[in-house]
């Protein structure tokens, strides 16, 4: 019996989810990166101080994903690219320390679906040589890895970009739309938890608990704390609210 397969429609969902290629050296690999996105069905792409483009090497690599490339969004900052969103997933072959538990991409990518009905997506790479600094993981709630072969590891930007925006899209495939629960919070976004973070530093350092000269790693941990809290919005003006509430005598340090 003859039977023809056709991909499913694209869900609402995938408009959700943005690319996010930070300090990319070569034109052609975002180029590259393009053509991967539209072949799995995502459109924007946002670039983090490319070295490069736009470029006729980017255009030509796209291979007609021009439409992806005219969308482009070009940020001065992982910060920047990361504004608005609930949820960034960064890919990175390397454990860091204070760094977030990792997971394998399908099971992230299976995260990513579920909350992407609740707000923004971004998928974070880096550079093609070192990847992602430590600070920029540290910007982002998630982190995972594509199970390559442990003897070889090397993997090309594009081809990256293509196997997470594949996995995410068979997870938003497998993901029924979420439905509306009257008086369910908010997720925060990456703007409202960096914010609160900087009341905490400002907090600890007026309370006398943070030596601005030697902050240590109290704001690493901080960021990763509430990574991992997953907070909602009210829960983020509730605490700010009450840091706003202290007056703490500057001699006074909390152990």
């Amino acid at each position: 019996m003859n039977s023809k397969l056709s991909a499913p429609p694209v869900p609402e969902t995938m408009q959700c989810v943005r690319v996010v290629l930070s300090q990319t050296s070569h034109p052609g690999n975002i180029g590259a990166a393009a053509r991967a996105m539209k072949t799995m069905g995502f459109s924007r792409l946002v670039l983090v101080n490319p070295r490069t483009f736009p470029d006729p090497q980017a255009v030509a690599m796209a291979a007609g994903a021009d439409d992806v490339l005219g969308g482009v969004r070009i940020c001065h900052s992982l910060g920047e690219a990361l504004s608005g969103t609930v949820l960034a997933l960064a890919m990175t072959a390397r454990r860091r320390e204070l760094a977030t538990e990792p997971a394998w991409a399908r099971d992230a990518a299976g995260e990513c679906a579920t909350i992407a009905a609740q707000g923004e997506i971004a998928l974070v790479f880096g550079n093609e040589t070192s990847g992602l600094s430590n600070a920029e993981l540290a910007l982002c709630n998630r982190w995972a890895m594509i199970p390559a072969n442990p003897a070889y590891t090397s993997l090309n930007l594009a081809a990256a970009v293509q196997l997470v925006c594949y996995e995410l899209r068979l997870a938003l495939l497998a993901v029924p739309p979420a439905p509306t629960i009257p008086g369910a919070g908010l997720l925060a976004t990456h703007d409202q938890i960096d914010r609160l973070i900087d009341h905490f530093e400002q907090a600890a350092v007026e309370s006398g608990f943070l030596d601005p000269e030697k902050p240590g790693r109290l704001i690493l941990r901080l960021r990763r704390f509430f990574s991992r809290a997953g907070l909602e919005q009210e829960e983020v003006s509730i605490l700010r609210g009450l840091l706003s509430s202290f007056k703490t005598p500057t001699s006074k340090r909390y152990r």
